[in-house]
């Protein structure tokens, strides 16, 4: 299989720097919708609730919007994957994307608004399915790993940078972080120059006079397993970054300008996740470890953040859960990309993206219901990280059992 797609690669036009760059900005399109609304959450709310009194509830939700409409559509991307190709498809929803997630900035409805967010979910389904497709057309195994956790570093030094500048604009103006959606032109420009479409290993396999038919069939067992745990991993995901600020206003932090600025720093534990990722990757660690391991960084982060008093633990809670999180993405997406073959990928990354955006949409109902059992968003945090710390231990238990198993 290694040597056939090896032949499937070198068929064609070779993916080198400018293709992997182009696809790993790309890929931070539909993260940026959700990390540069993070500072700007209250003010949205305070813009909106002396004529809304359902702000409060709506606002989170609504940025969390753009989940649900790719946790509906992804499958269904994935499949015009499969059939049309890739480039196009992409190219076209990112087009839309910068429209559409600029639009915001020129309206005054919240209910518009939140229209416009599920109709910029169509866009990033179909940006996020393609864009972890190509990561497994154009590179093999090892390839991947590499992109991968580039794309785990250089996504969220981005993030980083964009809520700094997100709570400026929002302290211009409570709309203001929508302009940033307009990030995506260039980066379509530059699919314009350096995509190609990739050639699929079957017709690689026919060039070279190989007759190989789809016996198995599409890996239902092995995605029904990924999926669930893609749709725990990323409810736990977004626990932070949805509901953070309003942590910190329990804290008595509640300039949107000064969460950007404090938040930032402890933000870029998220690179020391992804190189911890690549590191334990290149050894030989499984994936479903590596998914206990983020598991256990999220839910100790979320619990401090829970019990925290001040700014410094804060900041220690952010430091382990942005750590978690700098694992989480790439860990998940590289399993899923190691079940699927060329024929299914598209499919396969589908389910992968309806599931983790179905999880970013439910997570702020979630800690909505045990924000209101326990009373404040600090001890919804920490519920959180317990839930997320017993899922990490079960998971090791699980594979414990297996590898008995096996061994006998």
């Amino acid at each position: 299989m290694a040597n056939t797609s090896t032949a499937a690669r070198t068929a064609g036009p070779q993916a080198g720097l400018a293709q992997g760059l182009t696809v790993i900005i790309a890929g931070f399109l539909p993260i940026l919708a959700i990390v540069t609304m993070f500072p700007a959450i209250p003010a949205i709310i305070g813009h909106f609730a002396p004529t809304d009194p359902t702000a409060p509830t709506k606002v989170p939700s609504m940025v969390t919007a753009p989940g649900l409409t790719i946790a509906l559509v992804a499958l269904f991307a994935g499949l015009m994957v499969d059939r049309f190709g890739r480039r196009t498809l992409l190219l076209v929803s990112t087009f839309f994307y910068g429209l559409i997630g600029a639009a915001p900035f020129f309206l005054e409805n919240l209910d518009t608004i939140y229209a416009s967010r599920l109709l910029l979910g169509l866009c990033e389904a179909v940006i996020l399915t393609t864009v972890n497709t190509l990561i497994a057309d154009y590179w093999p195994d090892e390839g991947r790993r590499k992109w991968l956790a580039l794309q785990g570093l250089v996504g969220p030094a981005l993030s980083s940078v964009m809520i700094f500048f997100a709570g400026t604009m929002t302290a211009w103006r409570w709309n203001g972080i929508f302009l940033l959606y307009l990030l995506a032109v260039p980066i379509w420009a530059a699919m314009v120059r350096w995509m190609f479409e990739p050639s699929s290993d079957a017709t690689v396999r026919m060039m070279l006079g190989m007759d190989e038919k789809d016996t198995q069939g599409f890996p239902w067992r092995a995605m029904l397993g990924i999926a669930g745990l893609t749709l725990f991993s990323s409810a736990i995901y977004y626990v932070f970054i949805v509901n953070g600020a309003t942590v910190w206003q329990e804290l008595g932090v509640t300039d949107p300008q000064s969460i950007g600025q404090i938040t930032a720093l402890p933000t870029l534990f998220i690179l020391a996740g992804a190189s911890l990722f690549w590191w334990l990757g290149a050894r030989g660690v499984g994936s479903p470890v590596l998914i206990a391991i983020f598991l256990s960084f999220l839910g100790s982060g979320l619990a401090v953040m829970g019990l925290a008093h001040d700014w410094k633990g804060m900041i220690l809670g952010m430091a382990l859960q942005q750590t978690g999180a700098g694992m989480a993405i790439p860990t998940l997406i590289a399993w899923a990309q190691s079940q699927l073959p060329f024929a299914h990928r598209g499919r396969g990354m589908g389910i992968w993206t309806a599931t983790f955006f179905f999880g970013q949409f439910s997570s702020p109902l979630l800690v909505s219901v045990l924000r209101g059992a326990m009373g404040t968003m600090q001890g919804a945090f920490l519920v959180a990280g317990i839930v997320s710390a017993v899922g990490a231990a079960l998971l090791l238990v699980v594979l414990s059992g297996a590898g008995r198993k096996a061994a006998a």
